[in-house]
């Protein structure tokens, strides 16, 4: 009788509490209601979300990658709303052609298969699974990330570093390297080579298209191309760690003319990636800034690549 009492006592407390918790949440939703009618309120809304969907994702590309990609998705949505929307129209149909109050609807209590109905419900499903699954096909080999683009432009070569939380860009041929930031020519194919110092990670920039992981001791492939000049944010989609929140960069897409020019100007920074700056770079560093070297006397991409370097830091290290 005792616990009996205490839950009453501990119920009827937590009712008095909710009331004016309720009173109060009550008035300020009347007090919004009243401010922002609901067709304003629904303006709003509808206006932020065609707003947060239109810009700077996989729905606004700025590359034949991405336009390829944005392309197979509106294809494949659209298979799958062919068999949606008739099936939730359908459902309000079924359901308000044979509620209690029709008397026009035939009741069957023994009724249990129809071969028509079985060829339907199975037929197209097989048709979406067989249309999705070409899509899928085609695409596969025809968005291959290694496959070379068709331009007559000769690629430009980017080898891909992912630290520890950082990205890292190394121009080949032109012997330069950045952190965190990369400038490409526009309309220009860029051939990236791309590997990881510890943990895997995810190399994206979602308006040229393609993810694709960089993994320590593998090399991975990929071929994009910037469509018009502009600056395309990057990002790691794989959680790598604590710093996976910082791990972001920026791509540069310049004109002919301006990246010879930018390539000219790195060249004239003092900052050199040598060994000890190297070593120094693979630490891990959380919320780094955008870093420029106007030299690369040791490429070292290959060393990574072929897991010649050690990189295990201790909990402390990678904080």
């Amino acid at each position: 009788m005792a616990a009996t009492e205490k839950l009453r006592a501990a119920a009827h407390a937590a009712m008095t509490f909710q009331r004016p918790v309720r009173t109060a949440v009550g008035h300020w939703l009347a007090d919004r209601a009243s401010q922002y009618p609901a067709t304003r309120i629904g303006s709003i809304l509808l206006g932020c979300m065609m707003l947060a969907s239109c810009h700077e994702g996989v729905l606004d590309p700025h590359g034949p990658v991405g336009q390829a990609e944005r392309v197979i998705l509106y294809d494949a949505t659209t298979i799958m709303l062919a068999v949606v929307i008739p099936v939730i129209l359908l459902t309000l149909a079924f359901a308000w052609w044979f509620r209690s109050g029709n008397r026009r609807a035939t009741y069957r209590p023994d009724w249990e298969y129809s071969g028509r109905i079985e060829l339907i419900i199975w037929a197209i499903p097989a048709l979406v699974i067989l249309f999705l699954g070409g899509i899928a096909w085609i695409s596969s080999h025809d968005l291959d990330p290694p496959k070379p683009l068709e331009s007559a432009k000769t690629p430009l070569e980017v080898e891909v570093v992912s630290l520890d939380w950082r990205w890292l860009f190394i121009y080949p041929r032109e012997r330069i390297a950045t952190v965190n930031y990369l400038v490409v020519p526009a309309r220009t194919p860029v051939h990236f080579r791309l590997t990881s110092t510890s943990v895997m990670n995810s190399f994206f920039i979602p308006q040229l298209g393609s993810q694709i992981y960089t993994m320590p001791g593998m090399t991975t492939q990929l071929n994009l191309q910037a469509g018009t000049p502009g600056a395309y944010p990057g990002l790691s989609a794989q959680f790598s760690g604590p710093g996976f929140a910082d791990m972001q960069f920026t791509l540069r897409a310049e004109s002919g003319d301006n990246f010879t020019n930018w390539v000219a100007q790195v060249h004239e920074r003092s900052a050199v990636l040598d060994e000890a700056t190297f070593t120094q770079l693979i630490r891990p560093t959380r919320g780094a800034g955008e870093l420029t070297f106007g030299s690369v006397p040791d490429d070292p991409f290959d060393m990574v690549a072929h897991g010649h370097l050690a990189t295990l830091w201790s909990p402390k290290e990678a904080l």
